[in-house]
């Protein structure tokens, strides 16, 4: 840091007195490059260029301000930059410092730009960087609201399991899309799964039930989503009325023949009637989905587990359980 500060140095001499020392010129890195590039941006937005170290570090927070900018005209010569800078972002590894150097860059130029504010939440979020993600995050949504305020609905309920909050964003977001949907399916999903975690089970159902009843009045049972039967059958469960979470878990292998959660959760439920041989042969079958790699296929189950998610651990602890009280009934 202190390397690239004096380089800035020489860049603007003419603000400085000159001493009788030279420094010696290195090779830059491209990192370096885009570094001295944003400095430059930012001194030239804020009409002067601080030398302290303390100044780059403040720039480089991830605290964003409570103020707006207000868009301006891009010049031709900056828009040809921000394009260049969103290309080389996606040059490089999506994790990437150097990734969140050049979305940077594109920022110091339009900081109003919403998808650059997203993007350079998203691997983060992705790594499960969640405290360095929601500032960048929050600026997405305070510059394009109706485009961003459900994906961070989606991001708090999926990924920060904040609940409650998750539930205020997606209320903002039907006031301002409607019943709209995102990552594949109606907010009506996401609410309900918050209500399920926050053990809101009245309203849990009536989310669910409501994503089924449209599919199913706008395109038939067949398009109704395998995953929304199932959540409905974990509420039922949750709630002791097994014959309408053995139902609903039905529901979903039909759907989903391959989908081994809800044979998981079915044996859960014979098990409780005291119906184990059922029960364990339930477990062996979504054990044999499992290990052909059948799962709750959810793209972003890739990287979080989604509420009451089978793990192999829980499925073969209920099998050895099983077995073992079989074997003592013997």
């Amino acid at each position: 840091m202190r390397k690239l500060l004096l380089l800035l140095l020489v860049v603007t001499t003419q603000a400085t007195a000159q001493t009788d020392t030279k420094q010696d010129t290195w090779p830059l890195t491209a990192e370096d490059s885009v570094k001295i590039a944003l400095y430059l941006k930012h001194a030239k937005l804020s009409g002067n260029i601080p030398w302290s170290i303390a100044y780059w570090e403040q720039l480089s927070t991830t605290q964003q301000p409570d103020t707006k900018h207000t868009p301006w005209v891009l010049s031709a010569q900056d828009s040809a930059r921000i394009n260049y800078y969103w290309g080389m972002a996606n040059r490089v590894r999506l994790g990437s410092q150097q990734r969140q150097l050049y979305l940077d860059s594109a920022l110091a130029i339009a900081p109003w730009n919403a998808r650059m504010w997203q993007q350079k939440a998203m691997p983060l979020s992705k790594a499960l960087k969640h405290e360095l993600a929601a500032p960048y995050l929050d600026s997405a949504v305070k510059y394009n609201p109706k485009r961003y305020m459900d994906y961070r609905a989606f991001m708090k309920c999926i990924f920060r399991r904040h609940y409650a909050d998750a539930l205020k964003d997606f209320h903002a977001a039907k006031a301002l899309n409607g019943s709209a949907y995102v990552m594949d399916h109606p907010y009506e999903f996401y609410m309900g799964l918050c209500h399920l975690q926050l053990n809101n089970y009245d309203s849990a159902k009536y989310m669910f039930q409501k994503c089924i009843a449209d599919r199913q009045k706008k395109f038939g049972d067949d398009w109704v989503h395998y995953i929304h039967p199932f959540y409905l059958g974990i509420v039922y469960y949750e709630t002791g009325e097994i014959d309408s979470a053995i139902s609903c878990f039905d529901h979903a292998a039909k759907l989903n023949a391959t989908f081994p959660d809800a044979k998981l959760y079915k044996a859960f439920c014979f098990s409780g009637r005291g119906a184990y041989k059922e029960a364990l042969d339930l477990l062996y079958e979504a054990e044999e989905l499992q290990n052909k790699g059948h799962s709750m296929n959810e793209d972003n189950a890739r990287y979080v587990w989604y509420p009451y998610q089978m793990r192999p651990s829980y499925l073969q602890a209920a099998i050895r359980s099983l077995e073992g009280r079989l074997k003592k009934d013997e």
